[in-house]
């Protein structure tokens, strides 16, 4: 596989692209930054040609981009070259057909890495948990104080989203400021080179810990300046790796904190006073997004906007518009019976925990779906997952486990959801196991009375914004 650092400057846009998995989360955006820098750009998707999510190949069409079947027949010169994840199998026709050819291939996270670092000012941001947010709120801050950024995010950030862009996980900006999220999880994170690095926590995930610090520990050295989570062990501990830190965090060592005392939390945001223990700077913040875990993504984004030049009281007044993400903790509605649907991104331990301590800040029992992200996932993590779903819910809430998402390939499918919800009840927790997702939707309606939360949680499956609506369709 050719390196992109290798790709002469001007190569990005003076040849075509095709994208394999275009629609996806990592994909779709990095498609639309590089069709804003004016390159011609092409792809397929497996969700396409299944019938899943048409409203978003729709769109991407009506911006111009070429669609075809993923069957091969979007390859025809040796002049494309493809983007594809590193987990597309080789036998997928795109990848056949492009190897035939001699198309070059890059994954995803080599063109992002191209991408980032032709920028003049990269902020990047890592870490297990949070990473979209964080990215959002940068991008939002930067955006609303007029410093024109480049976003690349994960999800869909609502402040950006509009009746024409509905899908709105990337902003191409001419203002030299790149921020991205950056991912671990197959190691791409090596390929950055960040002005300004942003580590919200280490946990596991997909890999070790061992690795995970490994890996971190080297982003952080790669940076001019590490921004770190004062709250989180691990991230401290690779300080002596970093250049220069900014610390943020509900600690009272963190240079960005809140003053004790000051934080108030309502089911639909959070409120705290923060504190620059630089100069002793008191300013009033105000989110429209909920949780505990949130006020410490928006201390992260205060962090790097500092480290970036930005004035703090700007930065916290700006973020005060912040809207969120789709699919984050994303309240679909409230039934006429007074039962509330959210729909959520949670998926590995650390992001089930924080959205399940959003909901038990308040009244109500939590009917739980969740939807695990894949075969692989759910072996690392299964019981530090079980354990989270097994201990941070009472007696009378209710968790459902379907089956995992599967959309084709050789993964081993032996060991499934079966194993988290036995490692469950054995920890004294309420679990069952419906495979079938619609038959699992039927079961939460049967389960919901007046004043529950019905939160649908997992990754890795657009349909399931689609299935959280139809379920708040169907309560009375």
């Amino acid at each position: 596989m050719a390196h992109i650092a290798s790709a002469p400057d001007g190569a990005l846009t003076a040849h075509p692209w095709f994208f394999c998995g275009i629609g996806g989360s990592g994909m779709l955006p990095l498609a639309l930054i590089l069709k804003g820098a004016g390159a011609q750009v092409a792809g397929s998707d497996r969700s396409r040609d299944q019938g899943r999510t048409p409203e978003k190949f729709a769109w991407l069409e009506s911006l111009g981009f070429t669609l075809f079947p993923q069957d091969g027949s979007g390859i025809t010169s040796a002049d494309q070259a493809l983007v594809a994840s590193a987990a597309v199998e080789d036998t997928v026709p795109e990848v056949v057909r492009a190897r035939d050819l001699g198309c070059p291939r890059f994954t995803r996270a080599q063109l992002l890495a191209r991408l980032f670092n032709a920028a003049p000012h990269g902020i990047a941001v890592g870490g297990t948990s949070g990473k979209s947010t964080v990215t959002g709120m940068i991008g939002w801050i930067l955006t609303a104080l007029a410093h024109d950024p480049t976003i690349m995010n994960g999800a869909v950030m609502k402040n950006f989203a509009t009746p024409d862009a509905p899908f709105a996980s990337a902003r191409v900006g001419q203002g030299g400021l790149f921020v991205s999220e950056v991912d671990e999880s197959d190691g791409s994170i090596a390929l950055y080179r960040p002005q300004i690095a942003v580590l919200n926590n280490v946990s596991l995930d997909h890999k070790s810990l061992e690795e995970l610090r490994e890996l971190f520990g080297n982003f952080l050295a790669s940076a001019a300046v590490a921004v770190l989570n004062a709250d989180d062990p691990e991230s401290l501990a690779l300080a002596p790796r970093a250049t220069a830190t900014l610390t943020f965090g509900f600690a009272e060592s963190a240079t960005i904190g809140v003053v004790p005392g000051s934080v108030v939390e309502s089911p639909t945001g959070i409120a705290a006073t923060v504190i620059d223990r630089r100069d002793g700077g008191h300013y009033p913040l105000t989110l429209a997004v909920p949780g505990r875990h949130n006020l410490a993504n928006a201390l992260a984004a205060l962090a790097a906007a500092s480290a970036a030049g930005v004035p703090l009281a700007d930065a916290v007044a700006a973020l005060g518009h912040y809207a969120g993400l789709a699919r984050r903790f994303d309240v679909v509605g409230t039934s006429p019976s007074g039962v509330t649907v959210i729909d959520d991104f949670g998926h590995n331990p650390e992001k089930v925990a924080a959205t399940l301590a959003t909901l038990k800040a308040h009244p109500g029992r939590v009917l739980a779906l969740f939807q695990p992200h894949g075969y692989g996932p759910l072996r690392q993590m299964g019981a530090e997952l079980a354990e989270v779903l097994a201990t941070r819910l009472d007696a009378d809430d209710r968790v459902i486990l379907t089956d995992p998402v599967y959309f084709g390939g050789t993964v081993d499918r032996t060991q499934g959801s079966e194993r988290i919800v036995a490692l469950i009840k054995a920890q004294g927790g309420q679990a069952e196991h419906v495979g079938e997702r619609a038959a699992a939707g039927e079961r939460l309606l049967a389960l919901a009375r007046p004043g529950d939360r019905i939160v649908v949680m997992g990754a890795r499956d657009d349909t399931l914004s689609a299935f959280a609506r139809g379920l708040l369709a169907k309560l009375p």
